[in-house]
């Protein structure tokens, strides 16, 4: 009798879940604007053959226009249970011709165990997060190591540890901001030289508060951007950790990354609509002016016919090609933006 009712509790669940899932709000949004359409470049990147691509997780454009993509190979990210230990032994960090999209270099086998973050400075220097490891990492273009910060496995929420850190953006002077992240939702300013500095933010929905700092980046003033994920949001705030406001929309789904164009006159931004996340709904690309408005939007609610993505992290090249990671096709995509020369000319 008991393994009836059991049994019933579980289909009644499982019903109510299933129903959820189809009254879930839309996030659908108004789609791409009439100026400039994104058409994707369905032959980028030519990888070899036998080569395994993992998550595309984080992905970056050195001074020369070449693309680095920071990907987990055969790694998984666990649904449950604890990380893995052991660090993948596959080379990790690849660097792609922009034009092509073919390998000019790989490195970092045996360094990490779940790669998440990853930036490029002005100076062509690779920062990293791994979000198993508890630590950030700063090497040379050709893969280096420069500065490690943070205690390999061990979680904490001082000025020494870090709880599964997500991204890094770094100053034209040198020194740098973490956030961090899956754990401790806050973000934490360090001198060039690795030396803590301050930190700001907690858990939380408010101002200055974050649910899963997920990517951040640096506009030409120097303020701040965070893609404060679970709360379907981007904050901005100046360099010293003030809030200064927020963009938002409420066909935003949860926001992934947050990035800006070279000369920093506009910046992008990559959601993921899901269900609890367990069943992914789609992703868009926005492309913002500098005032936070939307230029162009792409994926679910426009006219992109590809497949459902998880759209994780993206970067534009001077060109304004935009490059994105998606995790559930461990695929990387290249869009071209095209004008498109409006008929203003009336009728007789």
């Amino acid at each position: 009798m008991i393994f009836k009712r059991i049994a019933y509790i579980i289909l009644l669940l499982a019903a109510v879940i299933v129903v959820c899932y189809f009254l879930q709000p839309s996030k659908t949004g108004q789609g791409q604007d009439k100026s400039i359409v994104y058409k994707q470049e369905k032959y980028w990147p030519q990888l070899p053959s036998n080569f395994k691509l993992g998550n595309p997780t984080g992905l970056g454009i050195d001074t020369n226009q070449n693309i680095f993509v920071f990907h987990r190979a055969d790694r998984t990210w666990p649904l449950l249970g604890a990380m893995p230990t052991t660090a993948i032994s596959s080379n990790t960090i690849l660097m792609l011709d922009r034009q092509s999209g073919k390998i000019l270099n790989s490195w970092g086998s045996n360094l990490f165990i779940m790669p998440h973050g990853l930036t490029i400075d002005q100076q062509n220097n690779v920062w990293v997060t791994d979000v198993g490891l508890h630590q950030i990492f700063k090497f040379s273009h050709e893969g280096k190591l420069l500065l490690c910060l943070g205690i390999a496995n061990t979680p904490g929420n001082d000025s020494l540890h870090f709880d599964q850190p997500t991204d890094i953006a770094v100053t034209i002077n040198g020194s740098f901001y973490v956030s961090d992240g899956y754990g401790n939702s806050r973000i934490i300013k360090f001198s060039a030289e690795g030396k803590y500095l301050f930190q700001w933010g907690r858990k939380g929905a408010n101002k200055g508060e974050f649910n899963i700092p997920h990517s951040i980046d640096i506009d030409k003033n120097g303020y701040v951007y965070v893609a404060d994920r679970e709360n379907e949001r981007i904050q901005i705030f100046d360099s010293s950790g003030t809030f200064l406001k927020q963009v938002t929309d409420k066909s935003f789904a949860s926001i992934c990354a947050v990035s800006f164009d070279p000369q920093k006159q506009k910046f992008i931004a990559v959601d993921d609509h899901s269900f609890f996340k367990i069943k992914h709904k789609g992703s868009d690309l926005f492309v913002f002016d500098s005032a936070g408005n939307v230029q162009s939007r792409f994926g679910r609610s426009g006219s992109y016919d590809g497949n459902i993505c998880w759209y994780h992290d993206a970067v534009m090249d001077k060109d304004g090609n935009v490059y994105i990671g998606d995790l559930l096709g461990n695929t990387i995509q290249k869009f071209k933006p095209n004008q498109i020369i409006q008929n203003n000319k009336t009728g007789d």
